[in-house]
C-alpha cells in the first residue's frame, strides 16, 4: 500500500492512508519517548535536495532518518537544472539513494524527480504544497484537542492561498473538518482546488467555509496562522502588512472563538517579536513589533507550536519508514 510511494500532496492519499500514517507517527514518537530505535531503515540512504533554507525540515529528516539506522546526505549545490536537467539528476540520485526529499520553489520540480527517479520522493515544501507539515499539524491535533479529527473545527487566518493554506485546506477535506480560510478576498485560495476539495468533502463530510470576517472563529477549536510574505515574496512585505494587519492572530481573536481551550498553531519559522533579524528590518522600516501572531498568543497557554515542531520529526520519519520498507504494507 505504501512502499515505493512518493508522498508530493495530500491529495494522492485517501483518508484511510492518513490515518495509517498519523498512527504510525504515534508509534514512533512513544518508541522514542522510551528509548527504542527498531532502525527500520538500516543500510538505506536518502539525499535532501534544498534550494531553500530549512531549520525544522532539514533537521526532521536528519534525526528521524539516523533514529532509524539510514544515512543522509545533504544537497544544495547540486547541478540540478543547472548544467543538468532535472530528469537527468532523478536517474543519477534514483540509483544512489533509496528515497529522495527535495524542498524549493516549483512544485513541478518535486513532480518530476518523482516521474523519473524509481525511488520515493517526498515533498518537503514547494510554493504550492506542504504535506509533511500537515501530518505533523493534524498529530499535534490529535495529542492536545479532546476530540476526532473529523469534529474539529480549524481556521486558518492570514494568506490562504500559500503552500500552508492549500496544504491544511487539503487536509481537512480528505479527514473531514470544517476548514475555515479567514483572509482578504484578494487572497483566496485558487478556485479550482476549493471546487475539487468540496467534491471531497461531500464523501468525508468535511466543510469549506472562506470569509473576510475574523469573527467567523467563533467555535474554533483550533486557529493557524503562517508568515505574511512567503520565501521569493520579500517584495511585497509593505502591501502584505496592510493587507492582512486586520487578520493577526491577537488575544482578542483567541477570545473571540469562546473556547477557553483553542489551540493555536503555527508552522514556524513566526515574526512575533524582534528577536530576528527580519522582525528588526520590518520594525525599521514600517514600524510594528509583530507580524502575523503576538507575542501574547505565541507564549500563551493555547500555543503548542514546539510539540507541532517536534512532531514534524515523527511524522516525517513515519512517511518515510513507510515508503521505503513493507512496515505498512
Amino acid at each position: 500500500m505504501f512502499k515505493g510511494r512518493h508522498l508530493l500532496t495530500l491529495l494522492d492519499y485517501t483518508p484511510e492512508e492518513i490515518r495509517a500514517l498519523l498512527d504510525l507517527a504515534h508509534q514512533v514518537k512513544r518508541e522514542k519517548k522510551a528509548g527504542i530505535f527498531p532502525e527500520r531503515m538500516k543500510n538505506k540512504n536518502i539525499v535532501l535536495l534544498f534550494e531553500k533554507t530549512s531549520t525544522r525540515t532539514r533537521c526532521a529528516f536528519e534525526v528521524a532518518a539516523n533514529d532509524e539506522g539510514a544515512k543522509v546526505t545533504f544537497l544544495s549545490n547540486s547541478q540540478m537544472g543547472k548544467k543538468e536537467s532535472l530528469e537527468d539528476t532523478a536517474k543519477v540520485l534514483g540509483r544512489f539513494y533509496d528515497g529522495i526529499e527535495f524542498r524549493g520553489f516549483e512544485q513541478n520540480t518535486v513532480d518530476m524527480l518523482a516521474k523519473y527517479a524509481g525511488v520515493p520522493v517526498w515533498n518537503g515544501l514547494t510554493d504550492l504544497y506542504h504535506p509533511t507539515q500537515v501530518l505533523a499539524d493534524w498529530m499535534t491535533i490529535e495529542e492536545h484537542v479532546r476530540k476526532p479529527l473529523s469534529a474539529v473545527k480549524f481556521c486558518y487566518v492570514g494568506d490562504a492561498r500559500n503552500n500552508m493554506g492549500n496544504s491544511l485546506m487539503i487536509g481537512c477535506a480528505k479527514m473531514g473538518m470544517d476548514f475555515v480560510g479567514i483572509a482578504p478576498k484578494s487572497l483566496f485560495p485558487d478556485e479550482h482546488l476549493v471546487s475539487k476539495l468540496r467534491a471531497i468533502c461531500e464523501k468525508t463530510g468535511g466543510s469549506i467555509t472562506l470569509s473576510d470576517n475574523i469573527d467567523d472563529v467563533d467555535g474554533a477549536d483550533v486557529i493557524y496562522t503562517d508568515v505574511w510574505v512567503s520565501m521569493g515574496e520579500e517584495a511585497q512585505f509593505a502591501e502584505r502588512i496592510k493587507l492582512l494587519s486586520p487578520y493577526r492572530v491577537t488575544m482578542d481573536m483567541i477570545g473571540k472563538t469562546r473556547n477557553p481551550d483553542v489551540v493555536f498553531l503555527h508552522c514556524l519559522p513566526s515574526f512575533h517579536d524582534l528577536e530576528t533579524a527580519v522582525g528588526k528590518d520590518i520594525y525599521n522600516t514600517y514600524g510594528i513589533t509583530e507580524m502575523e501572531v503576538t507575542d501574547e498568543v505565541f507564549r500563551s497557554k493555547h500555543s503548542v507550536v514546539f510539540d507541532e515542531a517536534e512532531n514534524r520529526m515523527h511524522t516525517i520519519k513515519a512517511v518515510m519508514i513507510a515508503t521505503t520498507t513493507d512496515t505498512l504494507d
